[in-house]
């Protein structure tokens, strides 16, 4: 018996050593191209970062891209901000580091909600041409151009709609639409309540909740109570006077977009087969290693086996063509309406995010490119 202790002693000490050194490794190895890159011969105006933190965000020149045969080069007029852009800039949690680059970002660039004016396509591109108005989603959207794939997340921008607008869209439309049609199956007559209302998904929320026939009830502070009540919830809770945790209404899905409540005390609220929608990740200040959504995310997988209720983990949106239509449709049809807060030039791209950060954000954050 000894002995077997022993070598499972040494077995996890060598353990312990291999995972140290490999993230010791990584740690140092793990860089960018800053300084790297020679002056652009073609440039336009991006954002670029180097190292995490909101003050290590540069205004700089960089190379205009060039489409290949599968994608158009869009001039951008508009861009938005998500949470998931300073959860990048800040490199917090420290969980996403591994994805991201443990000592500093693996990529220089930004943003991902889009909107602007098709300039160039490739020879296989044939749904799109030049002039086109179109919105999507793509990786480093804080720019004055961007080469999308026309068979990726991008579609004609809707009759009547701002670029502004149109780029508040993807990312915070499309995670409301997914997660409520498709993960919690919100049906007509179903009580739904959307904790945080009056942010950039949760304003989603309120409408598309209502436009699959649920009874919304929304949750927000005292100064977006009327805001709320506009989007089309039926009822409205100020957090900052009652807990909705301690009343005495059931709900059929609980759309959490906060994370500042318990799991049993969330459970509490919903019917016996009720459905637990887990969206949000916390702010900037909450939990630096995991944050309350990951780690929330990390329990639900066996929490659930234990409950009635549909407890279900953490939802990320898949930006595609097909639900950018469906956010058109829903616009055109008067269904849903972009909520936003107010608008940046791209240069002042870091105090829009610190403005982001305080978390008291009406809707969404706008970046007007130049």
């Amino acid at each position: 018996m000894r002995r077997i202790l022993k070598w499972i002693f040494r077995i996890v000490l060598l353990l312990v050593v291999l995972a140290f050194l490999f993230v010791f490794v990584a740690y140092w190895t793990s860089s960018n191209e800053c300084g790297r890159t020679p002056a652009p011969k073609n440039p336009m105006k991006a954002i670029v970062y180097c190292d995490y933190g909101v003050d290590k965000l540069s205004y700089e020149e960089v190379e205009k891209p060039v489409p290949t045969d599968d994608q158009m080069l869009v001039r951008v007029h508009a861009a938005s901000i998500n949470p998931l852009d300073w959860h990048f800039i800040e490199g917090k949690p420290y969980a996403m580091r591994p994805m991201a680059g443990l000592r500093k970002p693996k990529q220089m660039r930004l943003g991902v909600d889009f909107a602007g004016t098709v300039e160039e396509v490739g020879k296989n591109v044939k749904n799109y041409k030049p002039g086109n108005e179109v919105f999507g989603g793509k990786d480093g959207a804080f720019a004055q151009y961007l080469c999308v794939r026309a068979d990726r997340a991008v579609a004609l921008k809707p009759d009547g709609v701002s670029f502004e607008q149109a780029a508040s869209l993807p990312i915070a439309g499309i995670t409301a639409l997914q997660a409520l049609r498709d993960r919690a199956d919100v049906r007509p007559g179903q009580k739904v309540l959307i904790n945080g209302a009056s942010g950039g998904v949760g304003t989603f929320a309120v409408q598309i909740a209502k436009s699959l026939g649920g009874e919304v009830t929304g949750v927000c502070s005292t100064h977006n109570l009327e805001l709320v009540k506009s989007l089309g919830a039926a009822h409205v809770i100020d957090y900052t006077k009652e807990d909705f945790t301690k009343g005495v209404e059931r709900y059929d899905v609980l759309f959490d977009n906060v994370v500042n409540h318990s799991l049993g005390e969330c459970r509490r609220v919903l019917t016996p087969k009720g459905r637990y929608v887990l969206v949000g990740g916390g702010g900037p200040n909450d939990g630096p290693w995991l944050g309350p959504g990951l780690s929330r995310a990390m329990i639900l997988p066996v929490y659930r086996k234990f409950v009635s209720e549909d407890m279900g983990g953490f939802f990320m949106a898949q930006l595609n063509h097909r639900d950018l239509d469906e956010l058109t449709s829903l616009i055109e049809a008067g269904q849903i309406r972009p909520v936003i807060d107010r608008s940046y030039k791209l240069s002042q791209l870091p105090e829009a995010i610190r403005y982001l950060e305080q978390g008291h954000a009406r809707g969404k954050v706008i970046i007007a490119v130049e």
